[in-house]
Order: structure tokens, then sequence, then C-alpha cells
């Protein structure tokens, strides 16, 4: 890439340019850590030495059962998942095609959104205890919300005139749903990644009350005894595990629905291919 490329806008980058810039990224923030630790410019409990950080690391995966306390973290992300996305899914989707249902809804359904879910966690408490149930329900609660927004949205770009086909063509309510449904459902299922992600956030509150398992509680319990290293080693293992995960969506989102994978635009080939010729000529 030419210097005078480098400013141009919405230019697309190469992908080893795009892996170069992402390593160099990483490297930066490592030589600044190394930096801030070496010059004692922090206190040492406020950041500990990145060498320390991958010692309490190996720690985690021998004797805290790092792998253990991931899978619980998901598993609990995932029925909260599972539980927000059957009703937050048909809820939309009656939302979006019901103008009546949307103002019964919504007034309740808006304000929840801009509320910060930390505020009910003593209300789920109260509610659920302080066992697996509320760890579930917590989460949902934050994932519920927002998937309901997206539902609404998604069924709301429906274009009118596939659904005036349909029913042109004899389709009954029930089948104009579900094609409302297919319809909208590649774009839900895209919105899966940032609703793992919110999950991440929330089940590390989650896991700081009464938990036996979870990296939430991997990482309060090295909180309470002050070993730092390993509080910062849980924290880039719930970043692992959290990327990961929506590697594997971004993944399987590919492969559920191809044409929904960003493309060049269709001049850029052309152009490519006249630049070659013409350069083919020159030389």
């Amino acid at each position: 890439m030419s210097l005078r490329h480098v400013f141009e806008i919405r230019r697309d980058v190469a992908r080893r340019t795009r892996l170069a810039l992402g390593l160099l990224s990483w490297a930066l923030v490592i030589v600044v850590w190394y930096l801030l630790t070496e010059w004692k410019l922090l206190p040492p409990f406020s950041l500990p030495r990145p060498a320390g950080v991958v010692q309490a690391f190996s720690r985690l995966w021998i004797e805290y059962d790092l792998l253990g306390n991931v899978f619980k973290s998901w598993w609990r992300i995932a029925q909260a998942f599972l539980w927000s996305a059957a009703v937050a899914i048909p809820l939309g989707l009656l939302m979006g095609s019901f103008r009546w249902v949307h103002s019964l809804v919504d007034p309740v359904a808006a304000p929840m959104r801009s509320m910060p879910i930390t505020a009910f966690l003593p209300a789920f408490i109260a509610l659920f205890g302080m066992d697996e149930a509320m760890k579930i329900a917590f989460l949902c609660f934050g994932m519920f919300f927002y998937l309901l927004a997206v539902v609404v949205e998604e069924a709301d770009r429906v274009d009118n005139a596939i659904l005036e086909t349909a029913q042109t063509l004899g389709a009954r309510r029930a089948q104009v749903l579900w094609l409302m449904f297919r319809a909208s459902f590649p774009a839900i299922f895209g919105s899966f990644r940032i609703l793992y992600d919110i999950g991440w956030t929330y089940v590390i509150l989650a896991e700081m009350v009464n938990a036996r398992k979870g990296v939430g509680y991997m990482v309060e319990s090295a909180r309470k005894v002050l070993d730092f290293d390993r509080v910062y080693a849980g924290i880039i293992a719930i970043g692992i595990a959290a990327f990961l995960f929506r590697w594997l969506l971004t993944a399987l989102e590919h492969y559920l629905f191809p044409w929904r994978r960003p493309s060049r635009p269709m001049a850029e080939p052309a152009a490519a291919a006249a630049t070659t010729k013409a350069q083919r000529h020159a030389g």
C-alpha cells in the first residue's frame, strides 16, 4: 500500500495487512504494559508484571480448572440465551406484525433497554435467592430487551411487497408470520454475537454472588486473597473465551447464511483487471 493510499476513505485493506496491524496493536499493548511495570510507574497490586500473569495463567489451567470454569460460565450464558430467545423472538415478531401489540409492550420494553442491569441485581437476589436460578434469570433479563428490540426492528424491515404477494397467493396469517420470521432471521442471528458479548459481560457480575464455579468466581476468589497476577490472568482468559465463542458464531453465520458475507464492490474486480491489462500493455 503506497503512502498516498493510506488515508484514502474506505479503501480496503489486504488480509496480510490487517493481520500485521492486529499483531502490531497487541505488541504495543504488551510493550506499554511491560514498561509501566518495569519502570514502576504504577503500584504492583494495580498492574502486575506480564511474566507473573503468564505464570498465573498456567496455574489457572493446572490448579484452578480453567476449562471447567469457562464451560460453567458458558453454560449459564447459553441457558439464559435460550430462555430469552424463546420469548423475545415470537414476541418481537408479533410486535412487528401487529401495531397494537407493539403499542402494548414497547412502553415497558423501551425504558428497560436504557436502565443499567446492575441496578436490578439486589432485586433478583431477593426474588430468586443467591443460587443458580438467580444467575440465569439475571442474565436472561440482561439479554431479553436487547434481543427484543433487534427482532422488532428486523421484522419491520421485511418488505411489505413480500407479505402482500404471499397473501395474494392465498397464504394464511400463520404462514405470513412464518415468512416474516424466515426473512428476518438471518439478521437476527447476526445479533446473537452481540448478545453473547452481553452475556459474557454480565456473567462476571452474576458469578461474584455465592458462586462456586465460573470465570467470575475465579477472578473474585483471586481478588479476595490479593493475587492480582491471577486476577489479570483470569481477565485475559475471559477475553479469550468470549472471542472464541464469538468467532464460532461468526463462522456458523457464514455457513448458514453465505449471502450475508461482505463482498467487494462489483466495480473493483473490473477496475483491477483493467489496471493489470494496462500494465501488461505498457510493459
